[in-house]
């Protein structure tokens, strides 16, 4: 908006007309007091001033608004008659913001200055606009740095106070702090603890997942200073991101060791233990079997019926004892697993034959859906057996008030999903996780879930480079599934 200050009326009239014709907005003062009060309580982009008033001279009203904080940079072209003293004009125009426009005003000559202030109104204004958002951004900046420094404050007090070894790495890969605990294993901040020679250096460690933007979960062994045996510990390194944008990173590491040695010695003993209960078990099938062969051969005698269920129970017994001895290969890497072609189709027809023949006292009703496999896939026949037989017996033993079960099959180019469906006493969501963990048990429900079976079938799995899972909604039933690559997509073909 442009003020005009004028004591004649039809002046003001006139220029007032002649501003707004070119789209300029215009208000108007005819006194001294009131064009300083107008200028003090709007942002004028320009002011046009006659310089000869009756109540107050221009160049006075001028350096009244030049003294004032909220008036000072508005610029003004001063309106002159012919004759008057144009030094003192010209003077202050040297320095910018002050023109004058000689009377009888050349109107294009007035709106060629008027246009010149209005643009460069417009452009101070817009740099200030800059400016105060450039500020706005500083402020912000320097508040989410103390933000920041305050988080980081506040985890390194946390991770000061652990019971383990803690660091931080910056974006860079260096280490920016470590906790008390560091130093039990390294000299300085700089110095990483020492892996034994063959291992990965934890450096190198350090570096590469860094460099791959992922985090790090692993056994590692470090040396304590002043020692001479290696001690376990399991190293995490995850991100900290900040806007998406991963900022630092926060490992630790956590003695282990105590606990790698008690599960090696549970181990040995699992080992030690499950071949020592064959030889006997071995004999005593055999001498049972001795037994059975000498009793005369009527099937309803007290003798006989006794005699089933001990070979029941060395038959549970003897598979627990199988279980045992996979597992025990399995923690020392000696499961062999033998690959060749087959037939998985043929395989799952022959596991449900096996099914009803082995439980021939209940009415099972074992159906196949899904599509027929037409396609052979590369892995461990016997192991797949076994992986079958371990789910099927599964439902059948936690479905006791069921005979129903569902093997559903279906493929597409890349694998193949088989899954075992049972109608029984489902699972409960919290224990679904640790299902396939070894020695898992679930005991809140009327039946006892053990964990052999199924950690048994999920480490076949894996060898296979297969997926498994589980499906289970309490009171309904459970479903329990694999997938296997078909023979074009094998990593072993």
């Amino acid at each position: 908006m442009i003020l005009i200050v004028d004591d004649k009326p039809a002046y003001i009239l006139f220029l007032q007309q002649l501003l707004e014709s070119h789209g300029f907005s215009v208000d108007t003062a005819q006194s001294k007091q009131e064009a300083l009060k107008k200028a003090i309580r709007n942002r004028y982009a320009l002011i046009i001033l006659d310089l000869e008033m009756l109540d107050m001279d221009g160049v006075e009203l001028f350096e009244k608004l030049h003294d004032c904080s909220i008036t000072k940079d508005i610029p003004i072209i001063f309106l002159l008659a012919q004759n008057q003293d144009r030094l003192l004009i010209e003077q202050e125009s040297a320095s910018g913001g002050i023109d004058y426009v000689l009377k009888p005003v050349d109107t294009e000559i007035l709106m060629l200055k008027v246009k010149i202030f209005h643009r460069i109104h417009k452009q101070t204004l817009a740099l200030k606009a800059v400016q105060e958002n450039l500020l706005a951004e500083i402020d912000g900046r320097k508040s989410a740095q103390l933000a920041l420094q305050e988080k980081a404050n506040h985890l390194r007090l946390i991770l000061e106070s652990l019971p383990l070894i803690a660091f931080t790495v910056n974006q860079d890969g260096k280490i920016d702090f470590v906790n008390k605990n560091w130093f039990k294993f390294a000299a300085t901040e700089q110095d990483y603890p020492a892996c034994p020679p063959g291992d990965p250096s934890v450096e190198e460690i350090l570096k590469t997942h860094i460099l791959e933007g992922r985090g790090v979960e692993m056994e590692i062994r470090i040396l304590p200073l002043g020692s001479e045996l290696y001690r376990y510990h399991l190293l995490r390194i995850v991100p900290i991101e900040e806007h998406h944008l991963i900022t630092h990173w926060v490992g630790t590491f956590t003695d282990i060791d105590d606990q790698k040695h008690i599960e090696q010695k549970k181990d040995e003993f699992l080992s030690i233990a499950s071949h020592e209960l064959k030889t006997p078990l071995t004999s005593m099938r055999g001498y049972v079997q001795l037994l059975d062969r000498s009793l005369p051969s009527v099937q309803n005698t007290t003798t006989y019926k006794y005699m089933n269920r001990v070979q029941d129970q060395l038959d549970k017994l003897s598979s627990l004892v199988a279980d045992l001895l996979d597992i025990s290969k399995m923690d020392n890497g000696k499961l062999k697993i033998h690959y060749h072609r087959f037939d998985l189709d043929a395989l799952i027809d022959s596991v449900i034959e096996i099914m009803h023949q082995t439980h021939e006292n209940r009415a099972l009703h074992i159906e196949r859906m899904g599509n027929r496999l037409d396609s052979l896939v590369l892995g461990d026949e016997v192991r797949i057996e076994q992986v079958l037989i371990n789910l099927m017996n599964n439902a059948i033993k936690y479905s006791p008030d069921s005979d129903r079960i569902i093997v559903h099959t279906e493929s597409n180019k890349q694998e193949v999903k088989v899954s075992i469906q049972d109608f029984g006493i489902g699972v409960p969501t919290k224990n679904q996780a640790p299902i396939f963990d070894k020695f898992y048990r679930v005991e809140e429900t009327s039946v006892r879930f053990q964990g052999l079976g199924l950690y048994i079938s999920a480490e076949i799995i894996r060898q296979h480079r297969g997926t498994y899972g589980m499906e289970s909604q309490l009171g309904v039933g459970s479903t329990f599934y694999f997938t296997l690559a078909l023979i074009e997509n094998s990593i072993y073909q």
